[in-house]
């Protein structure tokens, strides 16, 4: 057709190119298709949206275009904006942040308002920044088994370039703040019933079904533009909400609660994004677009939008530095767990539920009839939860495999022992299983104490022998600590690494030492927690203080979920194993709180009885009471009741957790302080709001923490900054850099 020439366009991002209807000869339509040369899924880069802005020139002079298609030729749409380059925008002030926002969001704005209508044909992933450009399309077709959604919150700030102002106007504000606030995935179907959607198309193994369908719906447009109003539907979400005064107290307020009920003041982003959605949704698109604008900014120059962005940052940190390690590895087809504890069970079950069969084995039956079925309720759990079909389970279940003998081993990639933790135990049931393997087959130990390399020594291949640490539960618990013994393969822990991440992971490799990474930092915080109990804290109230500051669950209520046994267990190897400063852990004449709660036969939720009581609920999970018999138990470890200020007992707790993660450091423990970080986040709770301890120390300023340390120096070796901190405190340096203000911004 005469005339559209010029829209063809062929970039490193994203190409356009003129389709002939072939509903009507005499029509030509424009195809927009995402594809950047360089990486496996599109994101709305810089590079990106320059190259959106010169096709969209092309096409807002084009009105012999018929209508435009947005497609994708990756697996995914968009995944969103390019986090990387959040650094540059975030490190400016609130007006330039503002400023940028706003010219980005105008993109799509442009897209809007084209003179043709336009349609997403979403495949795979549609989520943040790619989402956004979907809603300013006037149709959306989506693919069966594709997923839709704003997940900014979990960044720390909130959708940014129009997603608040035309979400709302297109599902209604109840269900807008819901998608926002919790930042959650949703399925094509969901986006349908919302109204999200305007159809989805199962292609049924039909290469082009999605461009077909695009094609056929603006041919109906065309036949019936009566019937596809554009500019009613881009009225929809261009003019304010259509609630009044009553509805919007009602929508937003009620909101309010629920999140701050969430966040307990942690996250910033779902409130504020409420107050968005709220202070926009009486004006039009243009002044909505730059309350949003506005907002953005506000948060984006928040510490905790500094702190969440950086773990993605840092979880891509991990996987670069192990892709060398991981690139030629085969994967694991079929693995084995020893052991059908709850650890095992856990094991086994995760590794059903990804796909790898799994052998799971005891030496009893009724041992191992125990752990079929405590592996198989998570499985079940996911039809429960809408997350699996029956079908889905069938075959789940089907890879759970039970085993009384070694009898299959030897088709088994990988095993893992996890029976109890002592050594001889392991030693035994390790030399058992490495007898019954392959040649080639990787073998493992779950263990969170025992050195890797003591383990090793009785085996005719050390080489293919490795640490692999699970945190329970684990089909919760995203960290898998990988441990380097003295003689372990770059294959056997490459391997591992894989294995580990095919089972939804996130992988770190640690180098052997008591403790391994995140245990080793554990225990000074708890040493802490015992010698603040002894100077008169009262350990409720301690772990009101920690709660309150963002973990999970204060110190009292860790030790009893993790089991004063196992933990008793973990203070004398690592009193062992760091003399010089965790002695206090294990010492016989000086008793802590830990082991007299221990000695009087309290072991924490698995008896009922530990720091609290716990009463099963009406689901039968253990619910924590304050327990009278506890303060006469301490009486002769705590001395009189002191009161302590919320900020006095953080630092007793984290300076010697802090200081250790530095020492894990310096010891190369881990190559980076990523690892540090993400260790202590995804295995021990550390609140991902402050960024991990290395970014918790960056935030107070080095100095500054070396000061508070000093103040408390009279507590012992645990409260003593290294040397190598003090010079970098003393040179201003950070364990991460300040992000630099050029380069770009999202």
């Amino acid at each position: 057709m005469p005339g559209t020439e010029h829209l063809n366009f062929q970039g490193q991002h994203l190409r356009c190119e003129l389709i002939p209807d072939p509903n009507a000869a005499d029509r030509v339509v424009a195809h927009v298709c995402f594809d950047a040369q360089k990486g496996r899924v599109n994101t709305l880069n810089q590079a990106t949206l320059s190259e959106l802005s010169q096709v969209l020139d092309r096409l807002e002079s084009a009105e012999p275009c018929q209508g435009v298609l947005f497609s994708s030729a990756k697996a995914a749409f968009i995944v969103g904006a390019d986090i990387t380059e959040f650094g540059a925008l975030f490190a400016v002030d609130e007006a330039q942040i503002a400023e940028a926002i706003s010219s980005m969001a105008n993109l799509f704005n442009r897209i809007e308002d084209l003179p043709m209508p336009t349609v997403a044909l979403v495949n795979g992933l549609a989520l943040g920044g790619g989402f956004e450009l979907c809603l300013a399309c006037d149709f959306r077709l989506l693919e069966h088994s594709s997923r839709v959604g704003l997940p900014e919150v979990k960044l720390g700030i909130f959708p940014g370039w129009g997603g608040t102002v035309r979400l709302p106007r297109l599902i209604g504000a109840d269900n807008a703040l819901e998608w926002i606030c919790q930042g959650n995935e949703h399925t094509a179907e969901e986006a349908l019933q919302a109204g999200a959607a305007d159809g989805i198309i199962d292609g049924q193994g039909r290469e082009n079904a999605l461009l077909e369908a695009g094609l056929g719906l603006l041919a109906n447009v065309a036949a019936a533009p009566d019937s596809f109003t554009i500019s009613q539907r881009r009225g929809q979400k261009q003019t304010p909400l259509n609630l009044s005064e009553i509805e919007k107290m009602m929508v937003f307020e009620s909101a309010k609660g629920l999140i701050l009920g969430q966040t307990r003041g942690h996250y910033p982003a779902p409130l504020e994004a409420l107050a968005t959605l709220q202070k926009a949704a009486r004006h039009s698109r243009e002044q909505a677009l730059a309350i949003e604008a506005r907002c953005f900014a506000k948060l984006a120059t928040t510490p905790q939008a500094a702190a969440l962005t950086g773990l993605f940052l840092k979880d891509q940190t991990l996987k670069r530095l192990y892709k060398s390690l991981e690139a030629e590895v085969s994967p694991v087809r079929c693995a084995a767990v020893l052991g059908a504890g709850i650890m095992g069970a856990g094991i086994a079950s995760q590794s059903a539920a990804k796909g790898v069969p799994v052998y799971l084995k005891d030496i009893s039956q009724e041992a191992l009839a125990r752990g079929m079925q405590n592996a198989a309720a998570p499985l079940h759990g996911r039809v429960g939860k809408g997350r699996w079909t029956t079908e889905q389970l069938a075959a789940g279940l089907a890879r759970l495999q039970p085993a009384l003998s070694y009898g299959e081993f030897a088709q088994v990639d990988l095993a893992v022992e996890a029976v109890v933790e002592q050594p001889e135990a392991k030693v035994a049931v390790l030399k058992e299983a490495e007898a019954a393997l392959g040649e080639d087959a990787i073998l493992t130990s779950n263990t969170s104490t025992i050195a890797i390399s003591l383990l090793a020594q009785g085996l005719a291949r050390p080489q293919n022998f490795c640490g692999m640490h699970f945190f329970n539960p684990v089909h919760r618990m995203p960290l898998v600590e990988v441990i380097r013994g003295e003689q372990s393969s770059d294959a056997a822990l490459a391997t591992t690494l894989g294995y580990a991440r095919s089972l939804g992971k996130t992988p770190i490799l640690v180098n052997d030492c008591p403790g391994f990474l995140v245990n080793r930092i554990l225990f000074p915080y708890l040493a802490g927690f015992m010698r603040l109990l002894q100077d008169g804290a009262d350990f409720a109230e301690v772990d009101k203080v920690m709660e309150k500051m963002g973990w999970p669950m204060g110190p009292a209520y860790l030790l009893d979920v993790v089991g004063l046994d196992t933990a008793c267990h973990g203070a004398r190897v690592m009193a062992a194993g760091y003399p010089d400063r965790m002695a206090t852990l294990s010492d016989s004449a000086h008793k802590t709180a830990l082991t007299v709660l221990f000695e009087a036969g309290r072991l924490g939720q698995k008896n009922g009885q530990g720091f609290y009581q716990y009463v099963p609920d009406k689901r039968g999970k253990p619910q924590k009471k304050a327990d009278a018999v506890v303060p006469e138990l301490l009486a002769g470890v705590t001395g009189h009741l002191n009161s302590f200020t919320p900020e006095e007992i953080i630092d007793r707790l984290m300076i010697p957790l802090c200081i250790e993660a530095v020492r894990c450091l310096e010891d190369k423990v881990v190559s980076h302080p990523a690892e540090v970080d993400m260790g202590l986040i995804y295995g021990l709770g550390f609140p991902p709001f402050l960024g991990g301890a290395l970014s918790y120390m960056d935030q107070i300023g080095l100095a500054v923490f070396c000061a508070r340390a000093d103040q408390l120096a009279e507590l012992g070796a645990l409260y003593q900054p290294t040397a190598s901190l003090r010079a970098m405190a003393a040179s201003d340096q950070r364990f991460y850099p300040q992000p630099s203000v050029t380069g770009g911004a999202a």
